[in-house]
């Protein structure tokens, strides 16, 4: 493990940096993790710190591809060619910026406290991160910061994917990162404590910013995370983002559905009411995206299902993890997946929750699954209703068939996906302990 936790991090980071003690530069960490880390850097430049609130603008349908992204103030950086390659509307882009621009503005709103933001017109802006393992957040602060009219844009990183940071290079004047391994896959595992900063702790390190001698605050649970991941499917890196909130019970994996990805808002608006109940997370693409592009994977269940199995491994192996409780969640294509690979009896699965799904595609291996398994199906969707019916009879395991009123297939319906991630998160406390908080 090259870094202790994050604040040795940015005292290693600010030994490379020192060359801009004395300069006009403002430091600026990305929330939460980079705070941490920006915090000793500030420090040790005696530089003002400050927070980079980013938004990436994801093209419709593949948000994972950015089209631009804003900041503070009404800044914003859009690239025409993607717009064009991917035939993205003004309206659609008007739309997306003004759903990013309302959580941007949480956001600043939240970790500023009434602060005014530092102005980056004619200065250095340095960002920091944690880490990188894609490098798309990264890369919008850069774009964001220089669109505010920083002079120069360097980007500092304890440690990132080689790949990651070859591409950042192009979008900042300077990057410099301690440790770009080969094997590289999470920023966590080189960090010895890698626990979850909390807002709490931003702020906090925003107020003390440039006060010698602060102290941070101290943290309960080594196991918490929030951070993207390199998944490995055997020999292939997946993309994925791993949540764990402090003192979770067990971690949902997710299998989105046909056509989808790792950034399915459904998928995360569920994710979101799991991590409330202090449930983990980890949603990852299960098709690079060279294979997504073929209809015959996207329905390969035995290959999903597979995939899904490795993630699984390479979860368990994650520091913390080993002994958490884990479950599936999936949808469409995804649940069945998750049940194919659930009924290999090593994966070790407590619960599965289908939403929507069809399990009619793992009809052989139903009467193997032993996790106890929800089917969730639309009230309005009475061709997939009719499918989980039949399921239901086959399944040999604790199982339980729960219909949404008024729900269609995609639980478009105001309300119908709250319903049913109230479903999901009750069946996994239930499932992984009682220890969960569901207020």
């Amino acid at each position: 493990m090259p870094f202790v936790d994050r604040a040795d991090a940015g005292r290693r980071l600010a030994g490379r940096l020192a060359e801009l003690r004395g300069q006009d530069v403002v430091v600026l960490g990305l929330p939460r993790g980079g705070v941490a880390v920006a915090g000793e850097i500030a420090r040790a430049l005696q530089a003002p710190l400050d927070v980079i609130v980013v938004r990436k603008l994801g093209v419709p349908y593949q948000p994972e591809l950015a089209m631009g992204a804003i900041g503070e103030d009404g800044v914003r950086v859009i690239d025409p060619e993607v717009m064009r390659a991917c035939q993205v509307t003004p309206a659609e882009l008007a739309g997306i910026e003004a759903t990013e621009r309302t959580e941007l503005e949480r956001r600043a709103r939240h970790f500023r406290g009434g602060r005014a933001r530092i102005p980056l017109r004619g200065r250095i802006a340095l960002i920091v991160d944690d880490g990188v393992a894609t490098g798309s957040t990264a890369r919008a602060a850069c774009r964001v910061a220089r669109a505010e009219g920083a002079k120069r844009v360097v980007l500092a990183l304890p440690v990132g994917a080689p790949r990651a940071v070859a591409a950042l290079r192009r979008e900042a004047d300077s990057v410099v990162c301690l440790e770009t391994p080969s094997w590289f896959h999470a920023v966590g595992q080189w960090y010895e404590d890698f626990q979850q900063v909390t807002d709490d702790e931003v702020l906090e390190l925003l107020h003390n910013a440039g006060e010698p001698g602060s102290v941070r605050p101290a943290r309960s649970d080594p196991s918490a995370r929030d951070e993207e991941v390199e998944v490995l499917a055997g020999r292939i890196p997946l993309a994925g983002h791993l949540t764990i909130p402090e003192h979770s019970p067990g971690i949902v994996v997710f299998a989105h559905g046909s056509g989808s990805s790792r950034h399915s808002p459904r998928n995360r608006h569920v994710a979101g009411i799991l991590h409330d109940a202090g449930l983990g997370t980890l949603l990852f693409d299960l098709l690079t995206r060279h294979e997504e592009v073929d209809r015959r994977l996207v329905f390969d269940i035995q290959l999903l299902a597979g995939r899904l199995r490795d993630a699984t491994v390479w979860l368990s192996s994650q520091p913390g993890c080993r002994e958490a409780g884990l479950g599936y969640f999936g949808a469409s294509t995804g649940a069945a997946a998750a049940l194919w690979a659930a009924a290999d009896s090593a994966a070790g699965i407590a619960a599965i929750v289908s939403r929507g799904g069809r399990p009619d595609l793992a009809t052989e291996v139903l009467h193997r699954v032993r996790a106890a398994t929800l089917l969730i199906v639309g009230g309005n969707d009475s061709f997939v209703l009719e499918l989980n019916r039949a399921a239901a009879q086959r399944l040999r395991c604790e199982k339980q068939l729960a219909v949404v009123p008024g729900a269609s297939h995609l639980f478009e319906e105001p309300g119908t996906l709250d319903h049913a991630a109230r479903l999901a998160r009750d069946w996994f406390l239930a499932h992984f302990g009682s220890t969960g908080r569901t207020t």
